[in-house]
């Protein structure tokens, strides 16, 4: 016989299995109690982060409003001045700086390699940029150096961190060396760059002289867009480079 309709329902209670009996929460349904606070907050931690990161990038987008000392000298003084002295048809003709190099050699590192980490550090303070650590390019048994081996540090400073080194080179860091006469004016490499030697790198004021575990010499070339050494040197001088008369 066929069953009724109260037998089937009858069965279907029977093999009901426990826990199933509610029904899942509708797809739009909103959680309710402790999820809800957890994901309340949760979002609330979101906005709170973001917040933190949109305040640190403004804090850093707000030195591309700053202009240095010696880059905004370069464009109101020193280009009418040489544009008049040699008789440019163009402003863009006006030689101007191109980079700064600053090398270090550490000698000591054959015999102990942390001291080129330190002076890697060191040229960091003054340079306000990573340098990146040289090694050597091949083994000399007479210097007792191996191939790879960390030797020295360098690094190129452009735009704002070169005007804003050589800012200090100038007016702070050249003023402090020992028995200092002056710039030699025939440094120049015949393509309108200059390079001069530092004996002793804790002339720069970020290196505290206590702390420093060595005295590193520094060599640094001013690299320009001059096509004669007279133009480069008359860029530099406008720069109050101290040349030697």
């Amino acid at each position: 016989m066929a069953e009724t309709k109260k037998e089937k329902g009858d069965k279907a209670e029977k093999g009901a299995k426990p826990g199933k009996t509610e029904k899942p929460a509708a797809k739009g349904a909103k959680p309710d109690g402790a999820a809800a606070d957890a994901k309340g907050a949760k979002g609330k931690g979101r906005k709170e982060a973001g917040a933190e990161i949109a305040a640190a990038g403004a804090v850093k987008a707000a030195p591309k409003d700053y202009v240095a000392r010696l880059k905004k000298l370069y464009r109101d003084e020193i280009v009418p001045k040489l544009t008049k002295e040699f008789g440019y048809k163009n402003p863009l003709e006006v030689p101007k700086l191109d980079k700064i190099v600053l090398n270090m050699g550490v000698g000591e590192a054959v015999n102990d390699t942390k001291k080129v980490t330190s002076a890697a550090a060191d040229l960091a303070l003054i340079a306000g940029q990573r340098p990146v650590v040289t090694r050597a390019r091949k083994a000399i048994s007479t210097f007792k150096v191996r191939e790879n081996m960390p030797i020295g540090a360098k690094v190129t400073l452009r735009r704002t961190r070169m005007y804003e080194f050589l800012d200090r080179l100038v007016t702070v860091a050249l003023p402090r060396v020992r028995d200092f006469r002056g710039l030699d004016p025939k440094s120049f490499d015949g393509r309108g760059n200059y390079a001069l030697g530092v004996k002793e790198h804790i002339i720069f004021p970020e290196i505290d002289y206590d702390k420093a575990e060595a005295m590193l010499g520094l060599d640094i070339v001013v690299c320009t867009t001059a096509r004669t050494d007279a133009e480069a040197k008359a860029l530099l001088r406008e720069f109050n480079f101290p040349f030697r008369q």
